[in-house]
């Protein structure tokens, strides 16, 4: 095993694949179990009668944990607030931040099914999009990790030429067909080498993030970029990098890959069951306004306040559902029978889903 010390520069950090045994019995067993779950995940979304009812709220929900992480905190309300009104003046830099990060995500994924494989100038253009910057893989030395004491906790690679080596080796890692090694297993390995290079000014944490869910979607065990992992990797943050500088360290590769593989299994699960939870509401919402009011129903208007949370008066003129003043009376009535509540910000109105809103903000 090489030399590590976590005050220099981790230029020599071993490349891919892992020399030590990355398919020991127990990380294929979880393995398993793991792609049980994200086929379960992946078969029930795909089959919806409109899948991309989900993309906006759960991607959302995952861009707001993602960047959290990263202490950029922001409230529901003003994300959502910021996708219904992204140009309002009230919308905090975070909130635009967290914005910026669901960008670049489907940005990536609408790469993904054009069929541009990952690449480092699909990970330039992650950041680019995160950050709003225009530069890419860091060039200048002196990057250090540090924990709440300011003590350095790892240093990564520092020459823009051994990044550059070492991002090289990763894109040949990722789509390297001929490797038969399960793509979980691979999406543990890629997801900590991407870290460890930490190639790019700053934003590496979102971005390696979301690496991880495109992989998925490159290597077809999703059709849609639904897998909200921050939330886990949040919850259980001290796990997540004691394995990670386990393998660093020592390079113990196996409590890593049993980690990430018990994070996509959970949060495939617990994906699972907010969308379920979401068609059931959409579908009692459907039921219950074809009895109390039945001449405002349309399917396409249950398909609107499902969306995501926040809708506007305008939102149901630009889909045709209603002109200016009578969309205005379908969102009151709405109000009057329960579903949805109105608040106003600066000039704006927000009838809030009450039903969508609760299942989100508990997930």
């Amino acid at each position: 095993m090489q030399n590590y010390n976590k005050d220099l520069p981790y230029n020599n950090m071993p490349i891919l694949p892992p020399k030590a045994d990355i398919e020991t019995r127990i990380i294929l067993k979880k393995a398993i179990s793991a792609n049980k779950a994200l086929a379960e995940l992946r078969g029930w979304s795909f089959n919806q009668p409109n899948p991309l009812l989900l993309l906006q709220s759960i991607t959302l929900q995952e861009a707001k944990a993602s960047s959290e992480i990263e202490n950029v905190v922001t409230t529901n309300d003003e994300l959502y607030q910021a996708l219904s009104t992204p140009t309002a003046s009230y919308i905090s830099p975070s909130a635009k931040e967290v914005m910026h990060y669901k960008e670049a995500l489907w940005h990536g994924y609408k790469k993904i099914m054009d069929d541009y494989p990952l690449t480092i100038n699909t990970f330039i253009e992650l950041f680019q999009i995160v950050k709003k910057r225009s530069d890419g893989v860091r060039k200048l030395p002196g990057t250090c990790l540090k924990n709440d004491f300011n003590e350095v906790v790892y240093t990564p690679p520092d020459n823009e030429a051994d990044i550059m080596r070492l991002l090289s080796n990763l894109e040949m890692y990722i789509n390297n067909d001929i490797d038969d090694t399960d793509p979980l297993i691979k999406l543990a390995i890629i997801h900590y080498q991407f870290e460890c290079i930490h190639p790019f000014p700053d934003g590496n944490g979102r971005v390696g993030r979301i690496i991880n869910v495109l992989y998925l979607v490159q290597k077809k065990l999703l059709t849609f970029p639904i897998l909200y992992l921050s939330k886990y990797i949040i919850e259980h943050k001290t796990e997540y990098y004691r394995c990670l500088k386990s393998v660093t360290e020592k390079q113990e590769w196996e409590n890593w890959i049993l980690y990430i593989l018990s994070a996509i299994e959970a949060t495939a699960q617990n994906t699972l069951n907010i969308i379920k939870d979401i068609y059931l509401a959409q579908d009692e919402m459907c039921k219950s306004l074809k009895v109390e009011a039945p001449q405002i129903y349309s399917k396409e208007l249950i398909e609107i306040l499902f969306e995501q949370p926040y809708c506007k008066i305008e939102f149901l003129v630009k889909n045709d559902i209603a002109k200016a003043q009578t969309a205005s009376k379908y969102l009151k009535l709405l109000c009057d029978l329960g579903y949805l509540d109105v608040i106003k910000k600066g000039r704006e109105k927000y009838y809030i889903n009450k039903s969508l809103w609760n299942i989100l903000t508990n997930a």
